[in-house]
């Protein structure tokens, strides 16, 4: 079968091979890839591929081999997938937990932009608490986990203010409700909340525009810029404020794939896709979505559909 491979190079960081069919555990499923989603994460670990790396990590589907410890859904469901790695391939093997069947009405591209990003917006409005009437920052909205969180923390009555940087990747944020600044001093504090990606300098910026006892979550570094704390700037901001770290990644994650697809069955949650291509244009795809060219999810589409 076809496979996507690191090169280690910059200006193609995939190219394809060809490798054995996986062979599934017990208790995963065999899984012929129609569409994938790669993550900007993604194309940060291959800048310098580890020699084991498998890149893929949300796909959508059809099983063609139910797990053998009789788990997950059988034969011929379509399936949205959360595996480890491996999943940018003609087959993948998906631990069943990891797992939820698509009804006709969401096809596959849609289904594919779920996982990483779907998944981690839900549990970082978790530990967010309720959002009814809290004044709420995120920054770095304009990617997948952004739309994701704007949506659903609008739809839950949070006065949210989302951070883009440029008018045009802020256009659809404004759409579903929230306010859209272009930089964190921009940002009408105080806030209840801060949900913050970048790192760098926006941290203890965004950390300064809180109310006393607010939470801030931080959950990424997109800027690839270290974090600085001052003390004494800090006694000079909000007091008792906390900072929480957050990632997404602990199995299982079937519940949770299986909320986002309700939520987008009922119309209350709506991927943005940026890009849909074939998958033939992986390559240049990982290096638009690494560079911030694409707004939203890009998904490749590897002619898998019957």
């Amino acid at each position: 079968m076809q496979r996507l491979i690191p090169t280690g190079e910059a200006a193609r960081p995939v190219a394809f091979a060809e490798v054995p069919q996986p062979v599934p555990e017990p208790g995963e499923a065999l899984i012929k890839v129609e569409a994938f989603a790669p993550n900007r994460g993604e194309t940060f670990l291959l800048e310098r591929p580890r020699p084991d790396l498998l890149p893929g990590k949300d796909i959508a589907g059809l099983v063609v081999q139910a797990a053998a410890d009789g788990s997950g859904p059988g034969i011929g469901a379509r399936v949205v997938g959360h595996p480890a790695q491996g999943g940018w391939a003609e087959y993948a093997a998906v631990p069943t937990h990891s797992l939820a069947v698509l009804p006709d009405s969401i096809d596959s591209a849609r289904a594919a932009a779920l996982p990483l990003a779907g998944i981690t917006a839900l549990r970082l409005l978790r530990t967010a608490g309720s959002l009814a009437g809290r004044r709420v920052l995120l920054t770095g909205a304009s990617g997948g986990v952004g739309h994701y969180v704007t949506e659903l923390a609008v739809g839950a009555g949070a006065d949210l203010t989302a951070v883009t940087a440029t008018p045009v990747r802020g256009e659809r944020l404004a759409e579903l409700g929230a306010n859209v600044v272009h930089e964190v001093a921009a940002a009408q504090g105080p806030f209840d909340v801060v949900l913050e990606s970048t790192g760098g300098p926006d941290l203890p910026l965004a950390l300064s525009k809180m109310r006393p006892g607010g939470l801030l979550v931080w959950f990424g570094q997109a800027s690839r810029i270290p974090v600085t704390l001052d003390f004494f700037q800090l006694l000079g901001g909000p007091e008792r404020v906390t900072i929480q770290h957050f990632h997404y990644a602990q199995a299982p994650y079937h519940a949770d794939l299986s909320a986002l697809v309700s939520l987008v069955e009922q119309r209350r949650l709506h991927p943005e896709i940026g890009r849909i291509t074939d998958w033939a244009q992986t390559a240049d795809t990982l290096v638009d979505l690494r560079e911030r060219r694409i707004r939203g999810k890009a998904v490749l589409l590897t002619g898998g559909a019957p």
